[in-house]
């Protein structure tokens, strides 16, 4: 090949090889698995000139890093194995840190192994995601039973009360605080 043929071909080649690469796709997402992190507003376009429309958002996102995290935690607690749901809640929030509900099972795990300072700080986190939550208050009002604050205790409990009254699980918390009151062991 001579000079102006062999770049002819050289500038071909690239041309085609550049429009291959922009046309590469995996084929599982039929949206090109775009994910955005704001919502467009109606009539914007992306700068291909499509419409946003069928474009993935965060919101239609149903998967999160710290979902088996969370699920396998559960299980380690319900097993009460709680320094090992202790571990996973915590990786949890490492995968998550906005995720309420991995604060408050570590929390509850570290009550259970009476590592009260821990429990606080992820309480502190998990009131602060949450807010005022039965589920919060009857937590809080058992780790204040853990530790033998019965008055503090009765108070989360009532509140957790007021916020669910319907509620099983605080109903159950409120008996076992009346039976610790009339049973002190000494």
């Amino acid at each position: 090949m001579t000079g102006p043929t062999r770049l002819a071909t050289v500038v071909a080649a690239s041309l085609l090889l550049a429009a291959l690469a922009g046309c590469q796709t995996n084929g599982a997402d039929t949206t090109g698995g775009v994910v955005r992190t704001n919502e467009p507003s109606k009539g914007d376009v992306t700068s291909f000139g499509d419409a946003f429309d069928g474009l993935k958002t965060v919101g239609d996102v149903e998967y999160y890093a710290s979902d088996q995290a969370v699920a396998e935690a559960k299980n380690q607690f319900r097993a009460e194995n709680y320094g090992n749901s202790g571990a996973l809640f915590f990786k949890a929030t490492q995968l998550a840190p906005n995720d309420g509900g991995a604060w408050m099972g570590l929390a509850a795990s570290c009550d259970r192994i009476h590592r009260f300072d821990l429990a606080d700080r992820a309480y502190g986190r998990a009131f602060k995601l949450m807010g005022p939550s039965p589920e919060y208050y009857n937590n809080v009002g058992y780790s204040d039973l853990l530790r033998g604050k019965l008055q503090d205790a009765r108070g989360n409990f009532l509140k957790a009360y007021e916020l669910a009254p319907n509620d099983p699980t605080v109903a159950n918390n409120l008996k076992l605080l009346s039976s610790s009151v009339q049973n002190i062991e000494r």
